[in-house]
């Protein structure tokens, strides 16, 4: 079975201080109306597991859920347009940032974007931010049944062209309505929480 299918809430937090001790996770990133809650639903294969509303911006704390086998998928707030006030706005950005930086048990980021308005300025300011970390991307080019099958492929390869330089970083198209792009990015996630896990493993114990 899918990892994401066993997904059950666990914790939700608005300060980095109260981040719950994790082994390994992997977080959720995109645009406040780039389809992220209804990404991660499909995924889960739920209805409501990440709240999905026409008002852009409600994430806005961090939500954890238990994926099983010490692994977590992180929720996190939408950047860009949200009809909020400035602090809390502010507030956002300092909580995603540090968080991003600093989270040590953090094994990769799953980027959504809107396939129809791919790499717009605060995307491509999110790669170039999340990049020092050495840690990998998956972008998720989603609403692709909005598109046509060429558009698909034509917008697929002007990401992946434009992103060429960008060290690991993959990249597919993804639609929550046909639930198109579930396995592949399914498999993305385990081998990343299997690399890290496996490492860790590795390791001698600690005195």
């Amino acid at each position: 079975m899918s990892i994401f299918k066993s997904a059950t809430f666990y914790t939700t937090v608005n300060h980095l201080k109260d981040l719950p001790p994790t082994r390994a996770e992997v977080a959720f990133v995109g645009r406040s109306n780039a389809g992220k809650s209804s990404a991660i639903n499909t995924l889960a294969n739920r209805t409501r597991l990440a709240y999905v509303s026409k008002t852009p911006g409600r994430t806005q704390h961090i939500n954890f859920f238990d994926l099983g086998h010490e692994r977590f998928m992180v929720d996190l707030p939408g950047y860009g347009y949200a009809e909020v006030p400035e602090a809390v706005r502010a507030h956002w950005v300092q909580l995603l940032g540090r968080y991003l930086q600093t989270r040590d048990s953090l094994v990769g980021l799953i980027l959504i974007m809107d396939s129809r308005r791919p790499l717009l300025e605060l995307d491509r300011k999110m790669l170039a931010f999340f990049r020092d970390t050495g840690r990998p991307v998956h972008i998720l080019l989603s609403k692709s049944d909005k598109l046509s099958r060429s558009d698909q492929q034509k917008t697929l390869t002007m990401v992946r062209r434009e992103l060429a330089d960008y060290p690991a970083v993959s990249i597919q198209l993804f639609s929550s309505l046909k639930k198109t792009g579930v396995e592949q990015v399914e498999q993305v996630v385990e081998a990343w929480f299997d690399a890290v896990l496996k490492e860790q493993d590795s390791l001698p114990d600690s005195e």
